[in-house]
C-alpha cells in the first residue's frame, strides 16, 4: 500500500497528461462555506498540482501544497511557480496549528487513515474552517469505459465512491456531497497515459504492463480510434465537505 501510494512520482508526465482537471464548480463547492476573507488553503496530496491550480484560480492566494512523493513536488514547482510546497502526509502535516482556513485532498483521501488524517488535518484547520475531499471517476455505466476497466484494473477510490463509503472523522462534522456528470475527449495517448499513472500500473512488472497496453490497444481497434481521434470519456466528479468544529 505504502509502495503504490509513493509510486506516482516515476509517472509524473503520465499523470499530467493522463488525468483531468478540476471543474471549477466542483472546487468552488467545496470552498463554499468560507468567509470572503479566508484564503489559506493546504491542499493535501497535491500530486503535480491539479488541484492546487485549481484553488488558485478561485483566488486562494494561500496556498500550500503538501506531498509524500519529492518528484511530485518538483513537477508541481516547476508547474505552479511561487506555491509553497512541502513533504507531509494527511496524518503528519509540516505545519502550524490552525493555520488553515481549509484543507483540500484531491484523488487522494483513500490513500489515509481517516481517523488519523481527520485528527491531523483538524489540528491544522480552524475551527468552522472546512475539509474538501474530491474524485474524478470514470463512468462505468458506459460499456467501452466498462470493459476499459476490466483491463486496467479497478482502484480504492472507484470501490470508495461506488459503495458511499467516504468517511471523515473528529474535529470534522458530518460530510455534505455533491456529483457532476460530464465527458472529455481522449486520444489513445491520452488514454494510455492515463493507464500508465495508475498506482496498480506504476507498480507491475513490464510484462503486464505489456498486457494491459495491448489489451487497450485491441479495445481501441474495435472501437475504430484513429492516432489523433479521440473518444468521448464520461467522467463523474464526486465531492465531499465538512465543517471542523469548535
Amino acid at each position: 500500500m505504502v509502495e503504490r501510494a509513493t509510486s506516482f512520482g516515476s509517472e509524473t508526465g503520465s499523470y499530467e497528461k493522463g488525468r483531468p482537471e478540476y471543474r471549477s464548480d466542483a472546487v468552488a463547492w467545496l470552498l463554499e462555506p468560507l468567509a470572503e476573507g479566508d484564503k489559506a488553503v493546504v491542499d493535501i496530496g497535491a500530486g503535480t498540482g491539479k488541484l492546487t491550480r485549481a484553488v488558485l484560480a478561485l483566488g486562494g492566494t494561500g496556498v500550500t501544497a503538501v506531498d509524500p512523493d519529492p518528484q511530485m513536488l518538483e513537477a508541481l514547482r516547476e508547474k505552479t511557480p511561487g506555491v509553497e510546497a512541502v513533504t507531509g502526509t494527511a496524518e503528519a502535516l509540516p505545519l502550524a496549528d490552525r493555520s488553515a482556513d481549509a484543507a483540500t485532498l484531491g484523488q487522494a483521501w483513500h490513500w489515509v487513515d481517516p481517523v488519523a488524517a481527520s485528527a491531523e488535518i483538524g489540528r491544522v484547520v480552524r475551527p468552522g474552517g472546512v475539509l474538501g475531499l474530491i474524485w474524478n471517476v470514470r463512468d462505468d455505466r458506459t460499456e467501452w469505459v466498462r470493459r476499459l476497466t476490466e483491463i486496467m484494473g479497478g482502484s480504492a477510490a472507484e470501490e470508495m465512491i461506488g459503495e458511499n463509503a467516504v468517511r471523515v472523522a473528529a474535529p470534522f462534522g458530518e460530510l455534505e456531497e455533491r456529483r457532476w456528470e460530464w465527458a472529455r475527449e481522449m486520444t489513445r495517448a491520452e488514454l494510455h497515459a492515463m493507464a500508465s499513472s495508475r498506482s496498480m500500473i506504476i507498480t507491475s512488472p513490464p510484462e503486464e504492463k505489456a498486457r494491459i497496453a495491448q489489451a487497450m490497444d485491441d479495445l481501441f481497434d474495435e472501437l475504430g480510434l484513429a492516432e489523433g481521434a479521440t473518444l468521448s470519456m464520461p467522467y463523474v466528479t464526486a465531492a465531499y465537505r465538512a465543517i471542523r468544529g469548535s
